[in-house]
Order: C-alpha cells, then structure tokens, then sequence
C-alpha cells in the first residue's frame, strides 16, 4: 500500500512592524483622551481664560463709555488693545506655559508613572511614542487657545474697529500662536526626553533665559524662540499705528523671512533629536 508523503505546514506570515507615521498616530489616539481628560487640562482653561475674562472686562468698561486711553502717543482702539494683548498675554505667556507643561510630561510622566516600559514593549518604533504623544499635545493645546483667541477677538475688536477689517489680521495671529505651541513643544518635548527635572528647567527657561536674554542688547536674544515669534508679530498687527507702537516697545525685530526659517530649524533639530534621544536612552524606573 502506497503511503502518501507527509505535506509540509504552511509557512508562517511573517508580522511586520507598522511603520513610524501609522504608529504615530495609533499612540496619538490613545493619548488624546489621556490628556483631555487629565488636571492638566483644568490648568490649561485657566491659563486661557484669563485674557478672555480681561477682554470680557475691557468690553464692559467700553460700554459704559470708559476711555480706554493712550499709549506711545497712540489712542487704544479695540484692534490695538487685541494686538498687545497677543502678545503679551498669549505669545509671552500662554504659548509657552503650556508648552513647558504639557511638552515636558510627555515622556517624564510615562517613566514617573513608570508605564513607559509597557509603551516599549509594544512592537512599535520608539520614536513613534514620542511623535504622537507629541501630537495629542498640539491637538489639546491648538483647539483650546485659538478658539479662546476668537472670542477675545470677538469681544475687543469692534471697540473703535470692525471685525470685517480685522479678519484677516486674526488669521495671522492665530497662525503665530500655533506656531508658538509647535515650536516650543518641540523644545520641551527635547528637555522632557532628556533631562532629569524638565519642568523647572523648561520654566527657567521661560520665565528666566528668555527674558534676560531678550532684555539685553546684543545676539543673546537669538538663543531664544521668543525673538524669532516677535518677529512675526508685527506682521499680524492690525494697522500701522499699532505696528509703531509695538516696534517701539520692543526696538529690534528679525524679518519675516529670518523667523520662518529659524522656526523651522528649533522645530525640526529639537523634535528630531527627541526622537532620537527617546529611541536610544535607556529608561531606568526607580523603585
């Protein structure tokens, strides 16, 4: 009796990793959630709704018919007062705080909570960990302060102006502020990967480097994202008048050109070597 010879089983599929950006974006679907629901997000709403209780304020005082006053020889119309405001409370404030609290959680909170172990063990690349976490940050941020910018602008503008003229200057400043909190995420996201206490590193930086180095004369201010985001702000000024004032303020700007590009560069070099710092350190929880 003839015996049949035996059939080989079939080979096994081989699994293939999925790659960075699918990853990516896996790890910014579970972190989304995370964080929105998280304290940092109350911190964040009163971060926020500070301006836009002052601009409440301010529309209270112009409507009983409060003068709002002069600054620079320059009378504050509600276009004026909404340009400083973004500047001052926003780009010099906001922006940054929240960069330096959210940026710098993203991996110190996983190794703190020591559940960075079970993200690596997960058959992703590492830098995808980083990358998305990183983008559920922007997410967070982004669709918290540009709609609160809205309705300052709301609120501010129409007092001696019209939101028809100012339109398109609000575009521009909520241009400016999102690239505040990409590029400065990317600075703390770099600190959160790489040193010890990112937090009150990121706010020395802030609260410390930045405006020592933007209050003395010379290239110091150059080794700040400020200086590069004061550029752009005049840009989205909305009249000459106001562009005077804030120029006088402030003394020296860098073109529009030379902000762009730098921008681009602290954003690419610090998310870039985040990545790769997450990618190659070796993460050891303490007990």
């Amino acid at each position: 009796m003839a015996t049949t010879p035996a059939t080989a089983p079939p080979p096994a599929r081989e699994h293939r990793a999925p790659g960075l950006l699918y990853a990516a974006l896996r790890v910014f679907d579970l972190s989304l959630g995370e964080m929105l629901w998280s304290r940092r997000t109350v911190f964040m709403a009163l971060v926020v709704g500070l301006p836009v209780f002052i601009a409440i304020v301010i529309r209270l005082f112009a409507a009983a018919g409060l003068p709002m006053g002069r600054a620079n020889g320059v009378s504050l119309t509600g276009p004026i007062i909404f340009g400083l405001m973004i500047w001052l409370m926003f780009v010099r404030f906001c922006v940054p705080v929240l960069a330096v609290f959210y940026g710098t959680s993203l991996i110190a909170d996983e190794v703190e909570d020591k559940t960075i172990t079970y993200l690596f063990s997960r058959p992703i690349p590492r830098e995808a960990v980083l990358l998305g976490k990183y983008l559920a940050y922007l997410a967070c941020t982004i669709f918290v302060v540009l709609p609160a910018v809205i309705l300052m602008w709301l609120l501010i503008v129409p007092i001696g102006g019209t939101l028809g003229a100012g339109f398109i200057d609000l575009l521009k400043d909520l241009v400016v502020l999102a690239l505040g909190l990409v590029v400065y995420g990317a600075v703390f996201a770099l600190a959160g990967a790489r040193l010890k206490r990112p937090l009150l590193i990121g706010l020395i930086f802030v609260f410390g480097w930045e405006n020592f180095a933007m209050a003395v004369p010379g290239n110091l201010k150059r080794l700040t994202v400020a200086y590069y985001l004061q550029g752009l702000v005049p840009h989205a000024m909305p009249n000459d008048s106001a562009v005077s004032l804030l120029q006088s303020i402030f003394l020296t700007n860098p073109g529009l050109g030379e902000s762009l590009f730098w921008l681009a560069v602290i954003e690419v070099v610090c998310l870039g070597l985040a990545a790769r710092s997450v990618a190659r350190r070796e993460y050891v929880l303490e007990q």
